[in-house]
């Protein structure tokens, strides 16, 4: 394949195995891709963002290309024979979005979220939350993290545009899991970090090539983006990979970890988080270990809320929990009670309250403020756990 061809778009209504919801903001949501630098020091991520609706804007596919197949059935099945299965079964899925859609300009400047993707995932598959965000207001930059924790991903060397591939990592026999993760975490924080100083670059005027010569130009960003309102969102992995970036970065306004598996960082950095955090979980996921180091964090800091979204599972707040009900069961063990349109919808109505809250938003977020304090029929402030499963 081209590795400066944009993703294989799927074709007609076939879509077949998952329907992603539309968003449910005022903006219309627009999409591209940007791979920085031609070495694995470099960036990968998917933007989404605010833009104006054009005639027959094309869709980008939910898994833009088949290695990515192959990587998930690695991952979730163990098994990357099945990769021809799930390529039949997802692989003509489509995102609800404007592929390399125009930019809506906004004068005063949009705020910014970094996202960061768990285990075995990619920058795809949180399509949902992120095209959710971006219907708000947001710019969100949906980061494809190259520490072995993806399901797979790729750069582009600089002789003649060579594709090099990074396969899932299993933690190496004989090597404790802790030390491990904890060096995937710190990789992953600083790559958030990287991530908005490309921003920065931006809109400070510095021209930024996009090795995949999409057609959507990033200086379009320079004068429509507010840097003084960013935070920085993840989950699972990519939440506690959102609370490093707090630490190492002073930036960041705020944080919202999804799920956020606690395990890979180290008790020394505890102390050391200095902005809210929003924990949001899923009720079959966390355990009272995990759960207590979320409280130790909020016992040093006030602004930390932990709610808990009653009837769902870890999968729910990604795009998998969209997937119908057999062949979810087909690649996950069991699924949530509560409807995921309505688990999206809390959400990232949560998020937004608490985003609007501690990066001064001037809009109508605060509506739904009483999420975080876990006010509603499905949310509750940190509530009874399940059974761990990663």
């Amino acid at each position: 394949t081209d590795p400066v061809s944009p993703p294989r778009l799927g074709c007609g209504s076939m879509g077949g195995m998952l329907a992603l919801p539309p968003a449910q903001g005022p903006h219309q949501v627009g999409c591209t891709d940007v791979m920085v630098g031609h070495t694995r020091q470099g960036l990968f991520l998917r933007l989404f963002y605010p833009c104006l609706p054009r005639a027959g804007a094309t869709e980008p596919l939910w898994v833009p290309r088949p290695e990515y197949c192959g990587g998930l059935a690695d991952v979730t099945l163990g098994r990357r024979w099945c990769s021809a299965l799930i390529g039949i079964a997802i692989g003509s899925c489509k995102v609800p979005v404007s592929w390399n859609g125009p930019l809506k300009p906004h004068s005063g400047g949009y705020p910014l979220i970094i996202f960061s993707h768990g285990l075995g995932a990619f920058r795809t598959l949180y399509s949902s939350i992120c095209t959710e965000l971006a219907s708000w207001g947001f710019v969100v930059a949906a980061l494809e993290h190259r520490d072995h924790s993806a399901a797979t991903t790729y750069f582009c060397s600089a002789e003649a545009g060579t594709e090099e591939w990074i396969p899932f990592r299993r933690v190496p026999q004989g090597q404790k899991e802790f030390y491990f993760r904890n060096k995937q975490v710190h990789q992953r924080a600083q790559e958030c970090v990287r991530a908005l100083r490309l921003f920065q670059g931006i809109t400070g005027g510095r021209s930024v090539p996009n090795v995949l010569h999409q057609d959507w130009d990033l200086s379009m960003l320079k004068d429509n983006l507010d840097l003084t309102k960013v935070a920085v969102m993840g989950h699972s992995f990519g939440g506690v990979t959102a609370v490093l970036a707090l630490v190492k970065e002073p930036s960041f306004g705020c944080a919202v970890a999804l799920d956020a598996w606690m395990f890979p960082l180290e008790n020394l950095l505890y102390p050391e988080v200095p902005k809210p955090v929003l924990f949001i979980n899923t009720e079959k996921f966390q355990t009272p270990k995990s759960v207590a180091k979320m409280k130790r964090l909020s016992s040093r800091n006030s602004q930390m809320r932990i709610v808990t979204v009653l009837g769902t599972v870890h999968e729910d707040q990604t795009d998998f929990a969209f997937l119908p009900g057999k062949l979810f069961s087909l690649i996950f063990s069991r699924r949530g009670t509560l409807d995921p349109h309505k688990a999206l919808a809390i959400t990232s109505r949560a998020a937004l309250a608490f985003l609007q809250k501690h990066l001064k938003l001037q809009e109508q977020f605060g509506q739904w403020d009483e999420l975080l304090e876990g006010v509603g029929d499905s949310v509750a402030p940190d509530a009874p756990f399940g059974r761990s499963h990663l």
